[in-house]
């Protein structure tokens, strides 16, 4: 039976969990030759969501995930992923083959394109705030899309890496 892989990214309102919330989940989810994507918005990224999400995977794939994003989802939502799944940080394998940065950079490096190049981390904080402002629907479009290309592309990061 294949391996039942998830890659998951978040995007938040800032670094800190302390006074930052978790704007976005997404999760990629391979089941054999079945894949899915999940994405978690605002009032929806909640614990039971993402248990029920990742409910039956062997292994979650994450960047930087070790160091921020399950700890900020373990911090505001109360549910350690490193505890309940085997995580692997892709992270480690860019470091160990020479790569290093963020996704974005390593993913420059590599040749794995993007839709959104000119966006990142902060320009995603903006959005969502833009969208909680005035409804701004075409802000929300793009932060999802731009959580979609992190998240898709930890995939193509795994599968050129291992």
């Amino acid at each position: 039976m294949p391996n039942k892989e998830a890659y998951l990214d978040i995007e938040t309102t800032g670094l800190t969990p302390y006074d930052c919330e978790i704007t976005v989940v997404g999760i990629h989810l391979c089941r054999g030759s079945r894949s899915e994507f999940v994405q978690l918005v605002g009032r929806d990224a909640t614990a039971d969501g993402i248990l029920e999400a990742l409910e039956d995977i062997d292994i979650l794939y994450t960047y930087n995930g070790s160091r921020f994003d399950l700890p900020f989802i373990r911090a505001r939502l109360g549910i350690d992923l490193m505890q309940l799944f085997r995580h692997h940080d892709l992270m480690y394998d860019c470091w160990e083959n020479n790569l290093y940065g963020g996704l974005k950079g390593v993913e420059r490096q590599l040749g794995i394109a993007r839709n959104l190049p000119e966006m990142n981390g902060f320009e995603a904080v903006k959005l969502w705030w833009k969208y909680v402002e005035s409804f701004d629907l075409d802000a929300l479009n793009t932060l999802l899309e731009y959580n979609k290309e992190d998240v898709l592309n930890l995939k193509t990061l795994r599968d050129m890496l291992l």
